[in-house]
């Protein structure tokens, strides 16, 4: 097995085994405290250009398949965990994580005291870092890093985004039609959303909001995604003519932090962000406390407890994380629009926030 190291941009060094494709990567480390769901979570896009650290010990165990992804491939730029599993054992494996990555040439490592490491990050917050198995001279792959652009003004949605629109049919009978905005999307969000009786129209990040109107959507929907919310300047613009309409409009995560800019709120980076499924959430409109799925390195900045007057009437902040008091979601109080920070759709985690399906269906019928 051949050997690796990690080295972050502050010089820290890790050493291990390669696990996965032989290589060399770049990204931003961050730590995910989820036990289970790694498959969900090396396929979500919103980890494109992120070195994912798995803090649970081991990983592997339940090897892959064919029904967990929630896109057409593995989007983290690298993976760094304890103790690989050496056999998967599930009754619906279909192969080995390891010989997953290694086909779709992601670079990892193995054998590194993820603790360590995920305290480290927690403490400096969330930075920069290379994993090489090709070139273990810890002083030169730090120059490497540091040589690599920032998250910070990352501009990547449109990079993960689908190239032209297609359509996720309704479950049963076709109650109504919402037109997504793809800009980084989980396949469980149209399943959701199909179980319902909706029938989605996934679109590029690009499109218009003439493209858009042209399906006659009850709703729109604005996915989740990578980067930084504060470059994407043109579906915030989208999200102010779909709510200077009135249509109905909900966003998760990425398109929550889109929702926001479009209200009038500024975003900030997260000194180490919110990942895993085991947060705890308070919806404020219930007083319910929810656990939930996590995964955002980027948040709004609102008030909190307060009715927050816009150019499109009254907005509130409706979900606050309980760990830190990080804003969680909006609800429009004149427009139908709402959001959450985080993940109803649960790929991978509890189902306790799938509620906000309802909560959106239930937002349409009032609308017609």
């Amino acid at each position: 097995m051949s050997k690796a190291i990690l080295v972050l941009e502050d010089g820290r060094t890790f050493h291990g085994s390669a696990y996965g494709a032989v290589g060399e990567t770049f990204g931003e480390a961050v730590f995910t405290t989820g036990m289970t769901g790694y498959q969900e979570t090396l396929t979500d896009p919103s980890f494109h250009k992120q070195v994912v650290v798995q803090t649970a010990p081991q990983i592997g165990n339940t090897g892959v398949n064919d029904e967990d992804d929630e896109s057409d491939r593995i989007w983290v730029a690298g993976y760094v965990v304890r103790d690989p599993a050496r056999r998967p054992s599930n009754w619906r494996s279909t192969g080995d994580l390891g010989d997953r990555l290694k086909a779709e040439g992601v670079v990892g490592i193995s054998g590194v005291d993820t603790r360590a490491l995920t305290r480290h990050l927690r403490e400096r917050g969330a930075m920069r870092v290379g994993i090489s198995s090709v070139d273990l001279d810890p002083r030169a792959l730090q120059q490497r890093v540091l040589a690599q652009p920032q998250m910070l003004g990352a501009d990547l949605s449109a990079q993960v985004s689908t190239p032209e629109r297609y359509t996720v049919q309704a479950e049963g009978e076709h109650r109504y039609t919402v037109a997504a905005l793809d800009l980084g999307i989980k396949r469980n969000v149209s399943r959701r959303l199909a179980a319902r009786g909706v029938t989605t129209h996934v679109f590029p990040a690009s499109s218009s909001i003439e493209d858009l109107l042209a399906v006659g959507p009850d709703a729109v929907f604005f996915s989740p995604g990578p980067g930084d919310p504060a470059t994407a300047d043109g579906p915030v613009a989208l999200a102010q003519e779909v709510m200077r309409r009135q249509v109905p409009l909900f966003g998760i995560c990425f398109g929550s932090q889109i929702l926001g800019r479009a209200l009038g709120f500024g975003t900030y980076k997260l000194g180490y962000g919110h990942r895993g499924i085991n947060q705890p959430v308070l919806d404020r409109t219930t007083g319910k406390v929810e656990v939930t799925s996590h995964n955002h390195g980027f948040a709004v900045d609102a008030p909190i407890g307060e009715r927050i007057d816009t150019e499109f009437g009254g907005v509130e902040v409706s979900h606050v994380c309980l760990n830190d008091n990080v804003v969680e979601g909006l609800r429009g109080l004149e427009v139908p629009a709402f959001t959450v920070q985080y993940h109803p759709e649960a790929a991978a985690g509890p189902h306790d926030a799938d509620y906000l399906f309802d909560r959106f269906v239930d937002l349409v019928e009032k609308k017609g």
